[in-house]
């Protein structure tokens, strides 16, 4: 099963020639260990690939989501694992967007050409969870700084990171008319920070996905590192959480894909009371339901990115995106364990891995729920539920 959109197959060659270098063994030991993919990032880097969004004037690539999520629908279609460096993708249009002159001259010709690394996105919080809007970490102005306190949770990929985008409260929610006002975005060098202020704590989870906790007191940062206007954060990462789910969207679609040539081709050699296994309409249908998901998912996932490069708001394609292509991608993951059987939960096939890795998608960055209410009350007009 492969990609066929002609205006990407370049891009796609060129991803799966690099994959081919980081086999699943190379994946299976940084599993064991919670390891960080640090060589094949470094070489991702060097092909020019975590600077696709960046535009040319500062040393990028000036392309499209489209073809951000081509990358990452090849990496993870190839065994692999984009979750280690896609934050630099989807974080650049806040920065792009509404950064001044001096933060995108400093910061991403050096950022495209690999010497530090934005990978750290501060949003949620343990009080919070889901509902950004009661984040409780200030960032309370003092002079010519901030003074940040508070915590984050889920913050992947912290202790990979030169640069963390934050979002928190510089004017108190009982100061403001709305909810969504008073919230600012800052960029923060965490080289700087470390130590200063802001600590990092690793969080082992189920798979290897490098997130951390991350604590902020009294950490002080200069009013240079505010991105906009003040107050005016969240409306500020609403885009680039519409990219990140279409972006992460293409990654379910490539999981998928991988688990539907992983299972065909299984069911084709595996042969039990005489014959293929891939005879049997029990293990064959599963597996055409989940292409049939994945190519629709996959459809869904490239009209959001080309509605998002026209400049349109695609908050329901964003979410609409992601929700088909985090279940085709568990619907075939399921596919593939019942036709492996009992040699899908031993290491060497990385099925188990790969089963794993797929799971997180049905609840982050956003989980499905919250995307069927998204639909119900901004697409279907229905009451609002929460």
């Amino acid at each position: 099963m492969t990609a066929d959109d002609p205006a990407t197959a370049d891009i796609r060659d060129s991803v799966r020639a690099l994959c081919t270098r980081f086999p699943g063994a190379y994946w299976r030991e940084l599993d064991r260990s919670r390891g960080y993919p640090t060589q094949f990032v470094a070489e991702l880097t060097a092909a020019g690939f975590l600077a696709a969004l960046i535009p040319e004037e500062y040393g990028g690539s000036g392309l499209g989501l489209s073809a951000a999520a081509a990358v990452l629908e090849e990496i993870h279609a190839s065994g692999g694992n984009g979750g280690a460096c896609h934050a630099q993708m989807y974080m650049m249009g806040t920065l792009l967007r509404h950064g001044s002159g001096a933060q995108k001259r400093s910061w991403l010709p050096q950022i495209a050409r690999g010497e530090i690394r934005l990978q750290a996105f501060g949003v949620t919080e343990p009080s919070s969870g889901s509902d950004t809007l009661a984040l409780r970490t200030t960032a309370v102005p003092d002079g010519d700084h901030y003074i940040i306190n508070g915590q984050k949770i889920w913050t992947s990929r912290a202790e990979h990171s030169d640069l963390m985008l934050l979002l928190a409260r510089t004017t108190p929610a009982d100061q403001v008319k709305k909810r969504t006002e008073g919230l600012s975005v800052l960029l923060i060098d965490m080289r700087e920070a470390l130590g200063r202020g802001l600590t990092i704590r690793p969080i082992r989870t189920m798979m290897n996905h490098s997130t951390t906790e991350v604590f902020f007191e009294n950490l002080r940062v200069p009013s240079g590192a505010l991105v906009g206007e003040p107050g005016r954060g969240f409306h500020y990462i609403l885009d680039g959480m519409n990219a990140e789910r279409t972006l992460i969207a293409a990654e379910c679609v490539g999981d998928g894909r991988w688990f539907i040539e992983k299972a065909a081709a299984y069911a084709r050699e595996r042969r039990v009371f005489g014959r293929p296994i891939g005879q049997n309409q029990g293990i064959q249908f599963p597996i055409s339901r989940a292409y049939a998901a994945v190519r629709a998912a996959a459809l869904a996932v490239s009209h959001a990115a080309q509605r998002f490069e026209s400049g349109a708001r695609i908050g329901e394609e964003a979410n609409i995106a992601k929700l088909l292509a985090s279940e085709a991608s568990w619907q075939a993951a399921e596919a593939c364990v019942q036709t492996f059987g009992g040699f899908a939960f031993a290491e060497e096939y990385d099925v188990e891995r790969k089963f794993r890795e797929a799971r997180l998608y049905q609840v982050a960055p956003v989980s499905t729920n919250l995307i069927l209410a998204y639909i119900a009350e901004h697409v279907l007009q229905m009451p609002r539920s929460y």
